[in-house]
C-alpha cells in the first residue's frame, strides 16, 4: 500500500464515493473505470486472455491484479466489450492472449431485422453475462467494503453499432433514423437490466461505454434527439453510481451529458480537462485522462508522471487512463500514475 493511502482517514471506497459526489477529499483517487487487463498481469497471475474473458475465477483473478499489483485503487471488470453484444445475437470471435473478443457477424443486416431483436428472458443467464456477474461476486467477496468494484458494459449506441454493423448504424441515422432509434430503445432496456444485476452482484459503480454516441461518430444533434433520452432513462432506472465513458473528442456533447444523470464522465486525452471543467461545472465529475496509447503504452514512467500531474493541475476528479489499457502497457507505467499522485499531494 502506498504511504499516502496508508495514513488516510478514508478507505479506498469511501474516497472514490466522495470523489464521485464532489465532496472534500484528502487526495484524488487513482482508478481505472475502463479495462485493466495487461499481458504482464496475465503472466504474474496465470489468468490469461481469452480464458479470463470466459471463466469467472480467471476474470476475477486478473481484475484483482489491477488493484493488488498495478496499484489502481479499485477493481474493474470485465476486459472486453462484447458481453451484451453476443448475448443479444452477435457472433463473437474469442480473440487471443493479446486480442480482445470481437464481433465477427451481426444479426441486423437490414432495418427489418430490428423487429426480431428482443431482450431475452435469459439475459442474465447467458454464457457471457453470467460469467461477469459471477466474477463481480467473487471480487466483492475478496475486497469487501473497503475497495470500490466497478463493472463495465457497452451502451445503446455502441451495442447498436455492433448488432447492425457500423455501416448500417451510421447510414440509418440519415436514411432510417426510426430503425436505429427502435434498436437502441430495445438495447437500453438490456443495459438497465444487466447494470442493476451487476450492482446486485456487488459492483459499487457502473461504467457505461458508449463511444459510438460521441461527436466523432454521429452529429451532436443526433445525440441530443436519439441518445440523450436513453441516457436519462438509464440514469433514472439504474440504482447505483453511474459513469459514462466516451472515447474521442466529446466536447460537443459534454454540456448535455452533464445533465443526463451520470455521476462521472470518463474522458480521453483529446478533451482538455480544464476546458471540460468549465463546461460541466459542478454538475458531474471528470475522470481521466492520461493517454493509454500515446503515453501509458509507448512512453516511460517519467512522461506518465508529467501527464498525470498536468491532469491533477487541471482539476481532474479521479486520475485514470483516458481509455482501456492496451494489453502490452508496461506495469511500471501504470504504477507511475499512483507515484505521480502521491508526490503531488505530498508537496
Amino acid at each position: 500500500m502506498n504511504p499516502v493511502t496508508k495514513v488516510s482517514k478514508f478507505t479506498l471506497k469511501e474516497r472514490f464515493e466522495k470523489a464521485v459526489k464532489g465532496e472534500a477529499l484528502d487526495i484524488v483517487p487513482v482508478c481505472s473505470v475502463t479495462q485493466t487487463g495487461t499481458f504482464e498481469l496475465m503472466e504474474m497471475t496465470g489468468a490469461y486472455w481469452p480464458q479470463a474473458n470466459y471463466e469467472a475465477e480467471k476474470m476475477a483473478t486478473l481484475a484483482m491484479a489491477g488493484y493488488e499489483i498495478a496499484g489502481f485503487e479499485n477493481v474493474r471488470c470485465p476486459f472486453c466489450t462484447t458481453v451484451l453484444a453476443e448475448t443479444l445475437g452477435c457472433t463473437v470471435a474469442e480473440g487471443s492472449i493479446d486480442i480482445q473478443p470481437y464481433v465477427s457477424d451481426f444479426p441486423c443486416k437490414k432495418k427489418e431485422d430490428v423487429k426480431h431483436i428482443t431482450v431475452p428472458d435469459s439475459l442474465l443467464k447467458s454464457r457471457r453475462t453470467s460469467v461477469v456477474l459471477d466474477a463481480v461476486g467473487i471480487i466483492k467477496g475478496k475486497v469487501g467494503e473497503d475497495v470500490p468494484v466497478i463493472a463495465g458494459l457497452v451502451g445503446p449506441a455502441g451495442l447498436a453499432s455492433m448488432l447492425a454493423g457500423i455501416r448500417n448504424y451510421l447510414m440509418w441515422f440519415v436514411t432510417n433514423p426510426e430503425a436505429v432509434e427502435e434498436l437502441m430503445g430495445i438495447l437500453i432496456d438490456a443495459c438497465i437490466e444487466y447494470a442493476n444485476a451487476l450492482l446486485e452482484s456487488g459492483a459499487d459503480a457502473i461504467t457505461l461505454i458508449d463511444s459510438e454516441a460521441g461527436p466523432d461518430i454521429i452529429a451532436p444533434q443526433m445525440f441530443q434527439t436519439s441518445v440523450f433520452p436513453l441516457y436519462r432513462k438509464f440514469c433514472r432506472e439504474v440504482k447505483g453510481m453511474k459513469i459514462l465513458h466516451m472515447c474521442g473528442d466529446a466536447v460537443a456533447v459534454l454540456d448535455p451529458l452533464a445533465d443526463a444523470g451520470f455521476d462521472g464522465i470518463s474522458i480521453e486525452e483529446k478533451v482538455s480537462v480544464s476546458f471540460a471543467k468549465e463546461l460541466v461545472g459542478n454538475r458531474v465529475r471528470l475522470i481521466g485522462n492520461v493517454s493509454p496509447s500515446d503515453t501509458l503504452l509507448t512512453k516511460g514512467p517519467e512522461t506518465v508522471m508529467i501527464e498525470a500531474t498536468a491532469c491533477l493541475d487541471d482539476g481532474i476528479d479521479i486520475l485514470a487512463p483516458g481509455c482501456g489499457l492496451a494489453p502490452h502497457t508496461p506495469l511500471e507505467n501504470i504504477k507511475a500514475l499512483l507515484k505521480a499522485r502521491d508526490i503531488y499531494f505530498s508537496q
